[in-house]
């Protein structure tokens, strides 16, 4: 859980980034429609939450840095009987200030008015605003038809003085770095991700599933029962050939005796998200190029970790593996040369993880501690229908790296033991 001290670190870390007589403006976002009379479920914007906590939808977080100091507000929607009898109860502003700490909260009615007299006429005990932060992510929908793009225009228009600036590289810099507790919210949705692998290992081990949706409604199921946790990302579950498909969407597949399925899977607490891929042999046992395949995988992982610590770089990391699983692939016969590893590996060997899954992330950074990325080799033989990839969660340290999944059993013993 995040403490209130920590979501007040935060916005003083941000002001110290910003430039004086600035104020930034992030928003939670909107609802986007489904359907005729339906909206998707509603998420916050990940640097309006990491910020503040607040979970509401149409909530706003203001930080004004001024010649009188830093002033911080929180707008969310005043509370209305009738739409609550509707769609649920909305936060009072004690609440609101419980979960974030800050103590000016309006209504999110006044933000127009409140940046009036902010901007105004530079008379104000505020100052003169010259910066204006925004986040300028074009598919953040904040109202009508409105993103944080046009906003910043329409204030612009205003006060063309304003010199409006994308404050996303200033988050990416505090939400690569995750605290103690961060990095606790990450362990806890690994442990309920391990759960569910753990269930789809029974299911294979008792025979009761024939399909891939009976794999992924299996572990769905299994971490919505710990403690309501929600999904990081859609999950995927691809047994044999539709494992040679990254992304493959549909878990419609049946389960061949002697396929392999790769599950690519993850768990979310409060948002933070765990990433998972494990493959798994159908009939509880590999075959000779299974276990071939899978050993170059497993060792490319394993060298993989060993080599992440501070002061390398993503694309170190990425050439790393693509080099290592080169040389494997061709000392085994496996391709023509290592210039065609790419036929059998088109993917990266790992992203930050956090608040989003692909987190916010400054991909010309060194890596430090505090970071934590995924690490997640994998090889797809179309001609075999053999896609595998095996993916752990690591944390960046003072002096290299630590697993933090490295209790979800993965290697070929262990599997073969269990689902004998």
């Amino acid at each position: 859980m995040i403490e209130v001290a920590e979501y007040e670190l935060r916005r003083n870390k941000l002001y110290d980034l910003l430039k004086p007589n600035s104020i930034a403006i992030l928003f939670a976002g909107v609802s986007r429609k489904s359907t005729n009379d339906e909206c998707f479920d509603f998420e916050p914007n990940r640097s309006f939450y990491y910020l503040t906590g607040i979970k509401q939808e149409n909530s706003v977080v203001l930080l004004a840095k001024t010649e009188t100091g830093n002033h911080t507000y929180l707008f969310i929607d005043e509370k209305n009987p009738n739409i609550e009898k509707w769609y649920g109860i909305k936060m009072s502003c004690e609440e609101a200030n419980k979960v974030s700490g800050i103590e000016n909260i309006l209504f999110t009615n006044a933000l127009n008015a409140k940046l009036e007299m902010i901007l105004g006429n530079g008379m104000t005990h505020f100052g003169l605003i010259s910066n204006l932060y925004v986040d300028k992510e074009e598919d953040l929908l904040i109202g009508n038809g409105l993103n944080t793009v046009s906003f910043a225009e329409s204030l612009n228009r205003t006060y063309s003085s304003l010199n409006v600036l994308d404050v996303h590289p200033h988050m990416c810099n505090l939400r690569m770095i995750k605290s103690k507790a961060e990095i606790e919210m990450i362990k806890d949705a690994i442990n309920t991700t391990e759960l569910g692998l753990n269930k789809v290992l029974k299911e294979i081990k008792d025979g009761n599933a024939k399909t891939e949706y009976n794999l992924r409604n299996a572990f769905e199921c299994t971490i919505k029962d710990d403690g309501n946790s929600t999904l990081a990302f859609h999950s995927i579950v691809a047994a044999g050939k539709n494992g040679v498909i990254l992304h493959y969407p549909r878990a419609a597949g049946t389960l061949g005796k002697k396929d392999l399925v790769l599950l690519d899977v993850g768990a979310a607490k409060d948002y933070y998200n765990a990433d998972i891929s494990r493959t798994y042999p159908v009939s509880g046992k590999f075959t000779e190029i299974q276990k071939k395949i899978y050993s170059i995988v497993l060792e490319c992982q394993k060298v993989c970790i060993g080599f992440l610590r501070p002061g390398i770089t993503l694309k170190e990391y990425k050439d790393f593996a693509r080099d290592f699983l080169a040389e494997e692939c061709f000392a085994k016969g496996l391709i023509e040369s290592k210039d065609k590893i790419g036929d059998v590996y088109y993917h990266g060997v790992g992203h930050h993880l956090g608040l989003d899954t692909h987190d916010q992330c400054d991909m010309n950074a060194p890596l430090a501690p505090g970071m934590v990325l995924t690490c997640e080799p994998g090889l797809y033989f179309k001609d075999y229908e053999i896609g595998i990839r095996i993916e752990d969660d690591i944390l960046i340290t003072e002096d290299g790296s630590e697993c933090l999944s490295q209790n979800i059993i993965k290697s070929i013993e262990e599997l073969e033991s269990l689902l004998a």
